[in-house]
C-alpha cells in the first residue's frame, strides 16, 4: 500500500511539472537560458538561432503586431508573414474593422467575401501599420540603479521617463525604427524592443462573416467551434524595401523570414507554439483585487454593454445598412461583454479568491519568519488590499457614468468634440485689437475646417435612428444608477419636462440639436455661433455629462504611490520566496511565445472535448433562421461531394483544433506552429470554462482554439477560387 502511495503520489507531481510547462508567455529573448530545454524534450526541433536571432533570419522575422498608428506601443492583434511576397495570415475579427471599412450595400464584403484576384486589387487601409521586431534588450541595469529608494513616486516616473527617452532615441537610429521601453515584473525589470513599422498594408482576401464569423456571439468563446476564422492582407515597402506610406510606386515585402505551412494532419500531443502579441494578464492580482473585480467591476461595465447591444442589434436586424455600419463596433463590444461575463463566472467556479487568499497567507508566513524581509515586505498587502477597498467605493458610479453618459450614445460624444470651437469663438469676440482679432479668426477657421472634416467621417458610419434608442436607454439607465447629486442640470429639467419617457426625452434632444444630422453640420458649420452652440441640449449635455464623470472620477481612490510601490515590492517578494521557480512577466503586448502541445479536455463531469472539428459540425450548426448560423451554398456543395482536394483527409475537412498554449487578447491572428516552425493555424480564441485565465492559468481547462491550416487554404483555393494566393505559400505535405 506505501509503494502504490508512493507511485500516485510521483505521478501527481509529474504530472504538475509537466502541465506546468504549459504555462507561460514568454520573452524570446531569454529562450535559450529558461525554456529551449524544456522545448525539446517536447519535440521542438529548432535551435535558439533559427527561432531567435538578431543577426541572421529567423522565425521572430515572421512575426507581426497589428496596430492603427504609425508609432504603436502595443498591438490589437497579431499576424504573419506566409510568402516570400510579404502576404500575412491573421483572424477575420482582427481584419473585420478594414472589410467593414471597405464595405457597401452594393459591395458587402462582410457578407459576400473580398479576394483580390491580383494584386492590383488589393485594398489600402489607412492608419492600419504592421510592425515587425528588429530587435529587443533588458535594459534594467540602464534604469533601476538610477531610482534610488527614496523617490517619490512621482520623482521616480520623472526619472524613468528621463532615462528611457535616452535610451529610446539613441536606438531609433533618427527615426528609423520605432523604439519602445516597457516595465515588467511591476516596475522590477525593464525591456526595451526595437521595431520596424510598415505602413502600407492591403487587404487581399477575406471569407465571407458566415464562414469567418460562423457562430458569432453565440459560440464565441465556445468549444466545439467551426469558424474559418482568418483574414489575408500584404505589407507593402518603398522600392528600396524600405517601410513607406501608401504609394502606387511600392512594392511586396520581401521578408527576412516568413512560414512555411505543413500540411501533415494534426495529431492529440502534437508539440504546439504559439508566437505573439498578447495584450495583458493580472496572474499577480491578489484576493482583494479579485473581489473588486466581482462586486465593482463586472456588473456594471456588463449591464451597460448588455443593454447598448440590445438596442444595436434591433437595429443591425432592421437594416442591411446599419449592420455595416456599426458591424465593427459590435462585433468588438460583444466580444468585450461575454469576456467579462465568463470572467466573472470563472473567477467563481474555480473559486479563484480562495486559492489566492491561501497563497498571500503562505507568502505572509514567509515575510514574517525574517525581520529583514518583515521590513521590506510586511506591510504591502496590507497597502494593497486597502487601495483595492478604497476603490471599490463610488467605482460602479464611475463606469456608469462613464459608459452611459458621456460613453453612451455617439451624439454625446460627438457634440464633446466641438468644445474646442465654442472657446477659439469666445476668443475671437472678445479680442479688441484688429491684428489680433485677424490672428484669431484664421485659428478659428482652421478649427471649423477640421471639424468639417471630422464630420464626414462621423457620419460615414452613423444611423441617427438607431443612436437615438441608444440615448434613450444610456440615459435611462445613468439616470437610475447615478446619485441625483450627480445628474446633469438639462438631462433632470427634461425628465421632469416629459414625465419620465426618455423616448421623447431622446426625440427632443435629437430634433434640437445641431449635431444629430451631417445637414445639420453642414449649415451649423457654414455659420457658427455662440447662441446656437450655447443652446444646443447635446452640447450642453455633453459637458454636463464631462463635469459629472470628472467628480466620479474624483471620488474614487486608485491608490497613489505607496500602492505602486507596494505593487512592485510584492512581485519582488514572490520572485524571492520562490528562487528556483522559472518566472514570465504579465502580458504587456510585447513579443512573446508559448509552447505546449494539441491537446483534448474534460470541461465537467462526465463531458470529455475531443480537441477537432470538421465541416460535419458546421453542417449540423446550420439554421438558415439565424444569420450566426447561416451555410453558404458553395461551402454546402463542396461538402456534398466531398471536393476538398489536398485539405481533406479521409473524406473529411478538419475545422479547428484545441492546443493547452498560454494566450490572451493581442494573440488573435498569431500563428500556431510544430516542431519545425512550420504553420499549422491561426489562434483566434479561447474557450469558455478557463475565461479568468488572465488572473490564473487553469492546465486541465485552459485551451487556444486554433483554425486548422487546411481549412484556411481549401476556403482559399476551393470555394474562392484565390489559388493564385495559394501558389506563393511554401507547402510541405
Amino acid at each position: 500500500m506505501k509503494k502504490l502511495s508512493f507511485i500516485l503520489t510521483f505521478v501527481i507531481l509529474f504530472s504538475c511539472v509537466k502541465l506546468k510547462a504549459d504555462e507561460g508567455m514568454w520573452l524570446p529573448i531569454f529562450l535559450e537560458r529558461l525554456n529551449y530545454t524544456d522545448m525539446q524534450e517536447m519535440g521542438l526541433q529548432l535551435t535558439p538561432e533559427e527561432i531567435y536571432s538578431v543577426n541572421n533570419a529567423s522565425l521572430k522575422d515572421a512575426i507581426v503586431g497589428l496596430a492603427n498608428s504609425p508609432t504603436p506601443q502595443g498591438f490589437f492583434c497579431t499576424a504573419e508573414i506566409v510568402s516570400p511576397e510579404g502576404l500575412m495570415f491573421t483572424n477575420h475579427h482582427c481584419g473585420y474593422g478594414q472589410i467593414q471599412e471597405h464595405s457597401t450595400t452594393d459591395h458587402d464584403y462582410l457578407a459576400d467575401g473580398f479576394w483580390a484576384m491580383n494584386k492590383s486589387e488589393e485594398l489600402p487601409n489607412e492608419g492600419l501599420t504592421a510592425s515587425v521586431l528588429y530587435r529587443m534588450e533588458d535594459v534594467t541595469d540602464s534604469i533601476i540603479p538610477m531610482l534610488s529608494d527614496t523617490l517619490s513616486g512621482s520623482d521616480r516616473s520623472s526619472k524613468i521617463k528621463e532615462i528611457t527617452s535616452r535610451l529610446k532615441k539613441d536606438a531609433s537610429e533618427d527615426g528609423k525604427y520605432n523604439v519602445v521601453i516597457k516595465s515588467f515584473f511591476s516596475g522590477n525589470e525593464y525591456y526595451m524592443f526595437v521595431y520596424e513599422v510598415y505602413k502600407d498594408v492591403r487587404l487581399v482576401g477575406a471569407p465571407p462573416s458566415s464562414i469567418g464569423k460562423f457562430g458569432g456571439d453565440t459560440d464565441n468563446w465556445m468549444w466545439p467551434r467551426h469558424t474559418g476564422d482568418f483574414a489575408i492582407f500584404r505589407i507593402y515597402t518603398a522600392p528600396d524595401g524600405s517601410p513607406a506610406e501608401y504609394s502606387d510606386e511600392n512594392i511586396p515585402l520581401k521578408p527576412k523570414h516568413f512560414l512555411p505551412i505543413n500540411l501533415a494532419p494534426v495529431k492529440q500531443n502534437e508539440f504546439s507554439m504559439i508566437w505573439g502579441f498578447p495584450g495583458g494578464t493580472e496572474r499577480n492580482l491578489t484576493s482583494s483585487g479579485i473581489e473588486f473585480k466581482v462586486n465593482d467591476f463586472y456588473p456594471p461595465i456588463v449591464e451597460v454593454f448588455g443593454k447598448k447591444l440590445e438596442v444595436w442589434k434591433d437595429h443591425m436586424s432592421a437594416d442591411q445598412e446599419v449592420k455595416i455600419k456599426y458591424a465593427s463596433d459590435y462585433a468588438g463590444i460583444a466580444n468585450a461583454w461575454k469576456l467579462f461575463i465568463g470572467q466573472d463566472k470563472g473567477i467563481k467556479d474555480l473559486d479563484l479568491y480562495n486559492e489566492k487568499n491561501a497563497f498571500e497567507v503562505e507568502f505572509q508566513l514567509w515575510v514574517e519568519a525574517d525581520s529583514n524581509r518583515n521590513e521590506k515586505y510586511g506591510e504591502v498587502l496590507e497597502i494593497i488590499n486597502k487601495s483595492n477597498s478604497d476603490m471599490s467605493n463610488g467605482y460602479s458610479t464611475l463606469i456608469y457614468a462613464s459608459i452611459s453618459g458621456s460613453g453612451g450614445a455617439d451624439l454625446i460624444g460627438y457634440a464633446g468634440k466641438f468644445g474646442a470651437l465654442k472657446s477659439f469663438m469666445e476668443k475671437y469676440k472678445e479680442e479688441k485689437d484688429k491684428k489680433k482679432k485677424e490672428t484669431k479668426k484664421k485659428k478659428l477657421d482652421k478649427e471649423v475646417d477640421k471639424l468639417k472634416g471630422m464630420s464626414v467621417e462621423h457620419f460615414e458610419n452613423y444611423d441617427m435612428f438607431t443612436d437615438e434608442d441608444v440615448f434613450a436607454v444610456m440615459t435611462k439607465m445613468y439616470f437610475d444608477e447615478i446619485p441625483s447629486d450627480m445628474h446633469p442640470a438639462l438631462l433632470t429639467k427634461l425628465v421632469d419636462k416629459f414625465k419620465g419617457d426618455f423616448s421623447k426625452i431622446a426625440a427632443y434632444v435629437f430634433e434640437k440639436s445641431n449635431f444629430s444630422s451631417e445637414s445639420k453640420v453642414e449649415s451649423f458649420l457654414a455659420k457658427p455661433t455662440l447662441k446656437a452652440l450655447g443652446k444646443d441640449p447635446a452640447f450642453i449635455l455633453a459637458n454636463e455629462f464631462r463635469a459629472s464623470l470628472m467628480a466620479a472620477s474624483q471620488k474614487v481612490s486608485r491608490g497613489g504611490d505607496d500602492t505602486k510601490t507596494a505593487e512592485r515590492l510584492y512581485v519582488e517578494g514572490i520572485m524571492e520566496m520562490q528562487p528556483n521557480k522559472k518566472f514570465y512577466p504579465d502580458a504587456n503586448s510585447t513579443l512573446r511565445f508559448t509552447y505546449g502541445e494539441v491537446l483534448d479536455y474534460y470541461p465537467r463531469d462526465a463531458v470529455h472535448f475531443d480537441y477537432i472539428t470538421h465541416l460535419s459540425g458546421v453542417m449540423d450548426k446550420e439554421n438558415p433562421d439565424s444569420d450566426e448560423f447561416i451555410v453558404p451554398e458553395k461551402l454546402k456543395e463542396l461538402y456534398a461531394s466531398q471536393d476538398y482536394g489536398i485539405y481533406g483527409e479521409d473524406g473529411k475537412m478538419v475545422v479547428c483544433y484545441l492546443s493547452n498554449n498560454d494566450i490572451t487578447g493581442g494573440n488573435s491572428g498569431s500563428p500556431v506552429m510544430n516542431a519545425k516552425g512550420e504553420l499549422k493555424g491561426i489562434a483566434f480564441d479561447g474557450n469558455w470554462e478557463a475565461m479568468s485565465s488572465d488572473i490564473a492559468f487553469e492546465p486541465d481547462l485552459q485551451r487556444t482554439i486554433v483554425v486548422d491550416i487546411h481549412y484556411v487554404l481549401f476556403i482559399m483555393d476551393k470555394y474562392a477560387g484565390a489559388g493564385h494566393l495559394v501558389d506563393e505559400l511554401t507547402i510541405n505535405r
